[in-house]
C-alpha cells in the first residue's frame, strides 16, 4: 500500500454523482499510474446509487484516496467547483478525471513532465480517445510547448482546439486556487472559457500520446452540451472577451464575421429542426455571457436561408437526412 505523499505534486479530482457504471474503471484507471506523487478526491455529490458506497471501499484501502461526501446535491459545473476547492494546499499540479472517464497509465507521469520542464506552462493536454475515434490532433508534432496567447489566437483564426473536456488537461494547481469559482457557472461553454482565460497568462504544454479516454454513451448533461454546438458558441464568446488583445484589428474583424456567420448559420438550421427549449436556453445563457442578447431576426433570417438552399439543393437534403438515421 502506497504511503500518502504529505505534499503531493498532483491533487487529481473526480467529481460524481450516480455514476456506479462507470466509476471502478475510472478510480482504477488514476491507481494504476506509473506516476505515484499525487492525492485522489472522490467529490460524492450526494449519490443515490451505489457510487458512494464504491468510492467508500476505494478510500478504505488506499491512502492516497481521499473521499468527500457532500452535505448538499449541487448541479454539475458549481459541484466542480467545490470539489475543485477541496485540492490539497501544496499540491503543483490539479488534474480532474470526469468520473465517466479514464485515463492511460503514462497520463499524469507524461503530463508533469512536460509542465515541468517550462514552468510557465498552466495548462498541458494530450491527444484522447472519444469513443473510438482520435481528437485534439491538431497541433503537428513536436509541439510540446505554444505560447498561451499564440494557442488561443489558433482557436479563433483556424478553429485549432486543443483542450477537450476536463478530463483531457492537466492546470497548474496555482492557476485552480486564485480562482474563487474556478469555473463562470454563468457560462454554458465553462470548460473552454476558463482556457482561454488562464492562457492570458500562462503557457500550454501538449503531450503527442493518447492519454485519456472521454466517454460519450452516457447521458451526461456535458454530453448534451456538445450537440448544442458549443464550440461555435465558445468561439463568439472567446473573441468578445479576448478578440482585442488576442488578434489585429483586420483579424478580429474577419474572423467575428464568419464566427458569427457560423453560429447563426448554426441556429437556423436549430429552428427549422424544431430544438427544445433546453437548446435555446443554452444559447440564450451563452449571449449573456458574451456581453450580448440573442438575436432572433438573425436567426428567422439564417433560417429562411437554409430553407431556401435545402430547397433548391433536393440532393443534399436527401442526403442529410438520411445521414440522420
Amino acid at each position: 500500500m502506497s504511503a500518502v505523499p504529505p505534499r503531493p505534486t498532483v491533487s487529481v479530482v473526480t467529481p460524481f454523482y450516480n455514476t456506479e457504471r462507470y466509476l471502478a474503471a475510472c478510480i482504477e484507471s488514476v491507481l494504476g499510474q506509473t506516476y505515484r506523487d499525487f492525492e485522489y478526491l472522490l467529490v460524492d455529490n450526494r449519490s443515490t446509487d451505489g457510487s458512494g458506497a464504491i468510492a467508500a471501499r476505494y478510500a478504505a484501502a488506499d491512502p492516497r484516496v481521499r473521499l468527500v461526501r457532500s452535505l448538499e446535491h449541487r448541479a454539475q459545473i458549481p459541484n466542480y467547483n467545490h470539489a475543485l476547492r477541496q485540492i490539497a494546499p501544496g499540491s503543483r499540479y490539479c488534474k480532474i478525471v470526469q468520473a465517466d472517464d479514464w485515463i492511460f497509465p503514462r497520463c499524469l507521469e507524461e503530463m508533469v513532465a512536460v509542465a515541468q520542464a517550462h514552468p510557465s506552462i498552466g495548462m498541458v493536454g494530450a491527444y484522447t480517445l472519444i469513443e473510438r475515434t482520435l481528437y485534439l490532433d491538431g497541433l503537428p508534432y513536436p509541439s510540446t510547448f505554444v505560447p498561451g496567447s499564440e494557442i488561443c489566437r489558433r482557436f479563433l483564426l483556424d478553429g485549432t482546439f486543443v483542450w477537450g473536456s476536463p478530463t483531457a488537461t492537466l492546470v497548474r494547481a496555482d492557476l485552480v486556487r486564485a480562482r474563487a469559482a474556478f469555473y463562470d457557472e454563468a457560462d454554458p461553454v465553462e470548460d473552454v472559457s476558463v482556457c482561454f482565460d488562464l492562457l492570458q497568462h500562462s503557457d500550454f504544454g501538449f503531450v503527442h500520446q493518447v492519454l485519456t479516454f472521454t466517454r460519450r454513451e452516457n447521458d451526461s448533461l456535458m454530453t448534451r452540451m456538445k450537440s448544442y454546438g458549443s464550440l461555435r458558441l465558445a468561439a463568439v464568446i472567446a473573441l468578445e472577451r479576448h478578440g482585442s488583445t488576442l488578434l489585429a484589428p483586420d483579424e478580429r474583424r474577419a474572423c467575428t464575421r464568419r464566427a458569427r456567420r457560423a453560429y447563426y448559420d448554426l441556429l437556423g438550421d436549430a429552428f427549422l429542426r424544431l430544438r427544445p427549449a433546453a437548446f435555446w436556453a443554452f444559447h440564450r445563457a451563452g449571449m449573456r455571457a458574451a456581453g450580448r442578447r440573442l438575436s432572433w431576426g438573425r436567426v428567422l433570417l439564417h433560417a429562411v436561408g437554409r430553407a431556401t438552399r435545402l430547397v433548391l439543393n433536393p440532393l443534399d437534403t436527401v442526403t442529410r437526412l438520411a445521414a440522420r438515421r
